[in-house]
């Protein structure tokens, strides 16, 4: 949309088009895909090698600043156009000033180079928390969010973000809001912040090796005068660690080396994160082996035997939603879940594994011999995405086979196929048509009379005996 163009009041118009990047389309698409293009170059993290982030640490300024030490860090998303759907962007307000945490009413911002949706149902999820507000005018000009929109357009295919702005807060304030809304392998998280400002070129270089050095070590208590975004940095720093997410320096660098003079410079750098391993459940992540431990315990304890809860993880009494499935014999023996993270994950599996186990309509109720030799498997779900499409074809070409989990809502009826199942229908077309006869709907019902969304999980399985 060009910006000479009226722009409805429900969208965020850019602000900063044309002062910290290009306001021309083609001059913007051409300029973003030049650093993309000369970042290719550069050799992955060896943390992430072959994997896409989780989260990223990036610069603000004008492009022709920080734009190339930008796009080094987002130059690892080119494998993830048809992955991430959601990115959560968070970055320091520096115009106006907000007591929490604020996030837009708006429905979408806009660039030159089009329209980015926002997640309004993402942002439900923690409208709850005390420090979330709506406030639109700290968003109205406000940079620091949206020099990151045209690096993720170039990159990704359909996607909508959650920004949030963040004020007078806590790192701690900050963690919780990610913990809510971290989801799967769909969502990325991105915090935009520049490191030291105005210092000399070598006090600066010092300064930003230190923080740098604390990032890395995922270590808390960084202040404002090491970076502008040093509150949202301190809140991913701490779920990083304990969600045993590993960082890697990508880039680093200040005004002196690209387009300023060297007596008063701002430091940049950017940051990758990546999970320990593909699989979620091993290496130092804590979560497989006690979320397994808690489904076990809770079955064995409704079977009349001793307790044996998980105590002391903190990360299970934030909201979330599992699905707890038994086998039998490589047999499918009870298989109960949630789809949206509505209580504490810890409640959540308890409850649903003790359902597995005992309330699943097809299955006998489990007995205490039988627990013996039943395989457990948990799987925490992303949050899911809504699907857009004018007819079924389309619909099924942006179900992506083995990764999507599929919500299927018609009027009060609702069913869901966990991405297990494409194991066996992995066919897509019959993904979909398997999926509304779970629901019990007619075949003939028009596609505009469903509601589907897809979503990510994360799954962890007990070993074999």
């Amino acid at each position: 949309m060009p910006l000479s163009e009226p722009v409805p009041a429900a969208r965020r118009q850019a602000a900063v088009a044309g002062l910290f990047y290009p306001g021309v389309p083609s001059v913007l698409a051409r300029d973003v895909d030049d650093a993309l293009a000369r970042a290719r170059h550069v050799s992955p993290p060896l943390a992430g090698r072959g994997r896409i982030p989780k989260a990223l640490i990036v610069p603000h300024a004008g492009y022709v600043y920080s734009g190339a030490t930008a796009a080094r860090a987002y130059a690892l998303l080119r494998a993830a156009r048809s992955t991430i759907e959601r990115v959560v962007i968070l970055g320091p307000c520096h115009r106006v000033p907000v007591a929490g945490l604020a996030v837009p009413t708006h429905d979408a911002f806009i660039t030159p180079l089009g329209t980015v949706p926002v997640d309004q149902a993402a942002i439900e999820t923690i409208a709850s928390l005390r420090q979330i507000v709506r406030y639109d005018a700290a968003h109205a000009r406000e940079h620091a969010l949206e020099v990151q929109l045209p690096f993720l357009q170039r990159l990704l295919g359909s996607f909508a973000i959650v920004p949030i702005a963040v004020g007078d807060a806590t790192a701690d304030d900050v963690a919780e809001a990610i913990d809510r809304l971290w989801g799967g392998p769909e969502t990325l998280i991105v915090v935009s912040s520049d490191l030291s400002h105005y210092h000399g070129y070598d006090e600066a270089r010092q300064r930003d090796a230190a923080t740098a050095r604390a990032i890395l070590r995922l270590a808390p208590g960084i202040d404002h005068e090491q970076a502008c975004g040093a509150t949202p940095i301190g809140g991913l720093l701490t779920v990083a660690k304990r969600r045993g997410l590993v960082p890697t320096l990508v880039q680093a660098c200040n005004s002196g080396d690209t387009a300023g003079d060297k007596q008063r410079v701002v430091g940049y750098a950017a940051f990758a994160f990546h999970e320990a391993d593909d699989t979620g459940g091993t290496g130092e992540d804590e979560r497989g082996p006690a979320l397994l431990k808690l489904a076990r315990g809770a079955i064995h304890e409704a079977l009349g035997g001793p307790a044996l809860g998980v105590d002391g993880a903190g990360w299970l009494d934030e909201r979330g939603a599992c699905f707890v499935t038994l086998r039998s014999e490589g047999r499918l023996r009870g298989c109960v879940g949630s789809l949206k993270p509505r209580r504490p994950l810890r409640e959540d599996v308890i409850v649903n594994a003790r359902a597995a186990a005992l309330l699943d309509p097809r299955f006998a109720p489990l007995t205490e011999d039988a627990l013996a030799d039943t395989r457990i498997e948990v799987s925490v779900l992303g949050l899911p995405t809504r699907l857009s499409a004018p007819d079924r074809e389309a619909l099924i070409a942006q179900l992506v086979p083995g990764q999507d989990g599929l919500i299927l809502t018609c009027g009060a009826t609702r069913a869901t196929f966990l991405p297990q199942v494409w194991e066996v229908v992995p066919d897509a077309g019959r993904f979909v048509d398997e999926l509304i006869r779970k629901a019990g709907l007619l075949a003939d019902t028009p596609l505009e009379a469903y509601r589907f969304e897809r979503y990510r999980i994360e799954k962890w399985v007990e070993p074999e005996v």
